[in-house]
Formats: structure tokens, C-alpha cells, sequence
């Protein structure tokens, strides 16, 4: 695990045979400049139609009133794995004390933590690069925590400019990454999404996706990219992307410019409150959820927390199973604990069954058993 300036970014990755064509970059020192002159941004053109909070996970509402006193007690843990990769080119980070450890008070009441998980292709720079801005990006706004869901988006798309920036001054940096965010301000969940990484929640056992997989095929997204001037050609954005957003890839002609283009940075957001019910929260990148479902990713996580009761050793359990079963790329999970105390044994209720006879139903048995003793 690398410790990159205040965030600890850890690494995971796995076989390059399924992954779309991309030109190779070769090893470079990663571009280190933070860029903190806030410019105005412009939203692609292509972005105009697309609300940055389409979705938001709000189940069991009713559940939500009565414990509005519950303020989760974070834990988390990471793990990653190159797998059956050459090389490792995903990137996770877990910060449970966000303002805290960037010197900022803490005014909120509860926790503020920042969770992310970068799958990077066709080299490591952009997950680095992305992994170590985007957080402060963040950290930076002046409206932050306030305002979160702006604030994120700007993030991810000063991130993504800044690293259009890195590569025109070395070209050798030039790679994509997916981006999944999870930030907790106090009883507040909120994920952004930008690829095929994935959250999952646990509410009591319950497994609740809080994103979207972006990939070409997606009705949104195939829309999406037909109106910025690309195409789908078998499941693959141009025939060259199997993701339909990400930060970087500016190399790849006709992915992205200035004024627009079929493969968009901007995140999908979902966000819900968190109440008692809620358990744990996964993250992970793609090569996990090859092989888990996301019910079967939480069963088998609150298995394990049941067990050890410890997020770390929960992300490699995720990490060492997707290797058995035979996950083709690398892997990266990041586990996110709201409770100190183990998920709780789950008694379902069985329900009392009442069976009646009807009138005609009874005329016929009593004509049965009279018939038996005649």
C-alpha cells in the first residue's frame, strides 16, 4: 500500500484478456502538481441532458424517521490485488476522519469520510493521478461539506481537466481510469459513480445498489453517446472503451475534447441517510462484481464480519474469493463499516398458517366418513 500526501491509496488489478484495446503507456514519474487556481468549468455538451442526481436510494423510509438519532461509528479497510494481471492498475483509498485529516474543523455533527476505488486501463497514471486529486479537489471547495453533490461533480471534472493538463506536458502518462467516490457526511451517504465500479449497501441483511454500471450497452448511456457523436459497436464505446465514463483517455481519438465528446467524466450520484439498519457499505471494483452478485457480495461479507468482526481482513476475504473463482482482472474492495459491534443473526418470523374448510368442503367430508362406516 502507497501513502500518497495525506490519503492512503491502495493498490489492485488483475488480467489484461478481456479488457478493451488501449495504446500502452509506459512508466513515468506521476504528474505531482495540484492545480488549485479554480477555474470556471464547462459542462460538455454533450452532458446537458443528463441530471447528475437521476436516482437516490431511499428505502424503508418509515424506518429512517424513527432513528433520525443515529450517527454511524466508521470502520473501513481496503485491499487489493493484481490477480491474474500483469500489472496492477486499480487504486482504492479509505480516509474515516475526511476534514480531520486535511486540517479542516469538523462542524458537522457525525463522521466525514471519503471512500474510493480507481480502475485504471491502459496504465496506472490516471487511477494515481485521480486517487490523489479528486479528494482534494474536493476538500478545497469553499462550500464543502454543503452543497456536496456540486461540489463532487465539479471534482470529478477538475480532475479529469487537470489530467488533460498532465498529459499535453508528458505524453507518457496517457491512460483512463473508472471512478466510484463514497463520501459519508454525517448521517448522509452519498456515492458518485463514473464507470463500472460498484457500491453495494447492506440494510439488515438487504442487499441495495447505490450505483450504476456505465457500460456502452445501457439504453442512458447508448443515448447519451449517439447524441455526443460516438457509437456502440459490440459493447464497446467507438469499438475501442468497454466503459461509457471515466477520467482521462484523452488519447483516444474521438473519446473526448474540449467542447464535448461521446465518453463523459461526469459521476451519477445516489444517496440515502443512514439509519441502525444500515450495516456496511462495499465498494469494488468491476473484476469483483464479475463474480459476486451484489446479494451474494453482502451475504458473504456479513458472513465474515459475523466471524472477525474486522473490515480489513472483510475486503480480502472479497479479494481472496474472487480469485477462486477465477476473476480475470485485477481486484480491488473496500469494505466501510457503520456499526462497532458485528452485523446482528437475522430471525425471520414464520408465519402461523390458518387453513379453513368451507361449508361444501365439510358436507363432503362428513359424507366421506359416513360412507366409511356403512
Amino acid at each position: 500500500m502507497e501513502e500518497i500526501e495525506g490519503f492512503n491509496c491502495g493498490e489492485s488489478k488483475s488480467p489484461i484478456d478481456g479488457r478493451p484495446p488501449n495504446p500502452p503507456s509506459s512508466a513515468a514519474s506521476a504528474f505531482r502538481q495540484c492545480h488549485h487556481n479554480k477555474k470556471p468549468l464547462v459542462r460538455h455538451p454533450s452532458l446537458m441532458m443528463t441530471k447528475l442526481s437521476d436516482v437516490s436510494a431511499e428505502p424503508e423510509r418509515a424506518t429512517e424517521d424513527c432513528q433520525s438519532d443515529f450517527l454511524p461509528k466508521l470502520r473501513s479497510g481496503g485491499c487489493g490485488n493484481m490477480g491474474f494481471r500483469s500489472s496492477m492498475e486499480d487504486v482504492y483509498v479509505c480516509v474515516d476522519n475526511f476534514m480531520q485529516e486535511n486540517g479542516l474543523k469538523n462542524h458537522i455533527d457525525g463522521p466525514s469520510a471519503f471512500y474510493g476505488v480507481f480502475d485504471g486501463h491502459g496504465g496506472k497514471h490516471a487511477a494515481d493521478f485521480a486517487c490523489h486529486h479528486l479528494p482534494k479537489f474536493i476538500i478545497q471547495d469553499d462550500d464543502f461539506p454543503s452543497d456536496i453533490e456540486r461540489i463532487i461533480a465539479s471534482a470529478f471534472l477538475q480532475t479529469d481537466n487537470a489530467f488533460a493538463e498532465a498529459c499535453s506536458l508528458d505524453a507518457t502518462l496517457a491512460s483512463g481510469t473508472t471512478a466510484l467516490a463514497a463520501l459519508v457526511i454525517g448521517r448522509q451517504l452519498v456515492v458518485a459513480n463514473a464507470g463500472d465500479c460498484r457500491a453495494v449497501l447492506c440494510r439488515r441483511g438487504k442487499a441495495i445498489e447505490m450505483s450504476r454500471d456505465h457500460k456502452p450497452v445501457c439504453m442512458k448511456e447508448k443515448k447519451r453517446i449517439e447524441a455526443s457523436g460516438g457509437y456502440v459497436y459490440d459493447g464497446y464505446l467507438n469499438g475501442q472503451l468497454n466503459v461509457a465514463r471515466a477520467i482521462g483517455d484523452w488519447h483516444v481519438e474521438g473519446m473526448k475534447s474540449r467542447g464535448g465528446g461521446p465518453l463523459s467524466a461526469e459521476p451519477e450520484f445516489m444517496s440515502t441517510k443512514l439509519t441502525a439498519e444500515d450495516e456496511f457499505l462495499i465498494i469494488g471494483c468491476d473484476g469483483i462484481w464479475d463474480v459476486f452478485r451484489s446479494q451474494n457480495a453482502v451475504d458473504f461479507a456479513r458472513r465474515r464480519l459475523q466471524e472477525h468482526n474486522d473490515p480489513t481482513m472483510c475486503s480480502k476475504d472479497l479479494v481472496d474469493e474472487a480469485l477462486k473463482r477465477k476473476s480475470g482482472d485485477n481486484l480491488s474492495a473496500v469494505v466501510i463499516c457503520f456499526q462497532q459491534q458485528p452485523p446482528p443473526n437475522l430471525v425471520v418470523p414464520r408465519s402461523r398458517v390458518h387453513r379453513s374448510f368451507s361449508a361444501e368442503g365439510l358436507r363432503e367430508l362428513q359424507s366421506f366418513l359416513d360412507n366409511l362406516g356403512n
